[in-house]
């Protein structure tokens, strides 16, 4: 590595920043001749780096997947928003990640220019990532394959396990891995049922790549998971009537149960909660009511059991 030219480097860095290149542009790139960049090519095979490529009018480069795992070649903003990932991989929901996260933190400390390991160490200090309780874990290994079949645009099979416990075979195309509220989602499109799908990785399992390619399409991912939280009804509703405006309302929304905001004036909105259990439509209730009064308009009769009885609860602890 110490003996590698600066263009080798460079050269390796093009390659891995995406996944396949021509020839042209990596000559355009590196400011060389294409029988330069294919002379630099054949230096990286012979250093063991999994350089594969095709010849003719569409003929390209790719680093493909090898014997071992070569270097990285990060440059400074990479290198510390590696660092954060690591960091929050630790305690984000996927199942044995803690231990090789902080393994793999140390490592990149110890490679770093002296200029970044201020900003690192920064990093480090708060490096005690803790999982939050009651979030499913995820297998890292299923994230994987779905995360490299999101990257290239290939079909995906994998057994869903619903939330009645049924489980169904999907094929899909995967489009993006999303995170919210330390739980994972994998928006894919399902060409049997023609739409958009949201799967939860925590229910998926059984996950095999089907190797064949698929065109991708355009969506905004994370503000289509999030209309679908909004949009979707689920066994458990609440509405309410604040007094408070609409944008304060909206920006107190926590965690993955979005309301549905319907301005009545400057200072007074109705909004509607819908979740899986009465508890998470708790904690919303309790953020909106830090804003100012309000009223139940109406609620499955779990959650205003609830609402009421921690409500009694608190008055007589507080009264």
């Amino acid at each position: 590595m110490r003996d590698m030219p600066g263009r080798l480097l460079r050269l390796l860095s093009l390659l891995q920043s995406r996944r396949e290149w021509s020839g042209r542009e990596l000559a355009d790139r590196l400011g060389v001749t294409e029988r330069t960049v294919r002379r630099d090519v054949e230096r990286l095979r012979a250093l063991d780096y999994p350089v594969t490529g095709t010849t003719g009018t569409a003929g390209g480069y790719r680093l493909g997947s090898g014997t071992h795992l070569p270097p990285l070649q990060l440059d400074d903003d990479e290198a510390i928003a590696v660092a954060l990932g690591l960091v929050g991989a630790a305690g984000g929901g996927v199942s044995g990640m803690a231990d090789s996260s902080m393994s793999a933190l140390a490592k990149l400390e110890q490679v770093l220019p002296v200029r970044l390991r201020p900003q690192l160490a920064a990093v480090g200090s708060a490096a005690e990532a803790i999982p939050r309780p009651g979030v499913p874990q995820v297998d890292p290994g299923v994230l994987a394959v779905l995360a490299r079949c999101c990257r290239n645009h290939e079909i995906v099979a994998f057994d869903y396990h619903g939330r009645a416990r049924d489980t169904t075979r999907r094929r899909v195309e995967p489009h993006q891995l999303l995170t919210l509220a330390w739980r994972w989602y994998l928006l894919a499109f399902d060409p049997d049922r023609d739409d958009w799908r949201i799967f939860r990785a925590d229910r998926i399992t059984d996950v095999t790549p089907v190797l064949h390619r698929f065109t991708p399409r355009v969506i905004d991912g994370a503000s289509y998971l999030l209309e679908s939280f909004v949009s979707a009804q689920y066994q458990h509703t609440v509405e309410l009537t604040v007094q408070a405006p609409a944008t304060a309302v909206t920006s107190a929304f926590e965690g993955v149960v979005r309301g549905i905001v319907t301005p009545l004036s400057d200072t007074s909105c109705q909004v509607r909660f819908s979740a899986d259990t009465p508890t998470m439509l708790l904690t919303q209730v309790a953020a909106v009511a830090a804003l100012g009064p309000f009223t139940v308009d109406q609620a499955t009769p779990e959650t205003s059991a609830l609402i009421s009885s921690v409500g009694s609860r608190l008055a007589q602890a507080f009264g």
